[in-house]
């Protein structure tokens, strides 16, 4: 027995201590880690790789990608992120915001008060840009069921509730200059 025991201290104790490495990995890389297409971790480093440029007046060209990153300068992390356009204009979502959960797995809403501002990362540009956030509105509904035909989570929507109740929160993607 006190054999099976410490063998179950060593095990455990190495596998805390390789999490906790892979996590100061996961924050000192450049971006999300990708391990294979479809698969990226959601959290990496902040971004040092890539060409600033000046940021496009219209955003139709992601319409039917899946995902870009983002770096939110305030955590210093960055992410990859699902996106929506609507009419040229780019917008970004995070659900679960009144769960227990997602109040501590989602960090960068509840903290874009401090400081809006971003960096996305498309392939190897970079634009820096704002996250201004959208609590009403008739651009609301249409941005719900776009992101429903992209990427076919739930059903389809039929109101802005979601939204406007506080369930998630939705972003609009602009211009630091705005």
């Amino acid at each position: 027995m006190k054999n099976y025991l410490q063998w179950s201290g060593i095990t455990v104790g190495t596998l805390i201590l390789s999490m906790g490495l892979f996590f100061v990995y996961m924050r000192m890389h450049d971006g999300p880690i990708e391990f294979w297409p479809g698969f990226t971790i959601s959290t990496g480093g902040p971004f040092r790789s890539g060409e600033l440029t000046p940021p496009p007046d219209n955003w139709t060209f992601l319409k039917e990608r899946e995902e870009i990153e983002m770096e939110t300068l305030n955590l210093g992390t960055s992410k990859t992120i699902w996106t929506t356009v609507v009419d040229g204009r780019l917008f970004v979502a995070s659900g679960r915001r009144q769960t227990w959960y997602g109040q501590l797995w989602k960090q960068w809403p509840q903290r874009l008060q401090e400081d809006d501002r971003i960096i996305l990362r498309v392939d190897d540009t970079l634009y820096e840009q704002r996250l201004v956030p959208i609590s009403e509105g008739e651009i609301i509904l249409p941005v719900l069921r776009e992101s429903w035909r992209k990427y076919g989570r739930g059903a389809e929507p039929t109101s802005d509730a979601a939204v406007t109740q506080e369930f998630m929160w939705l972003f609009e993607i602009v211009n630091r200059e705005s």
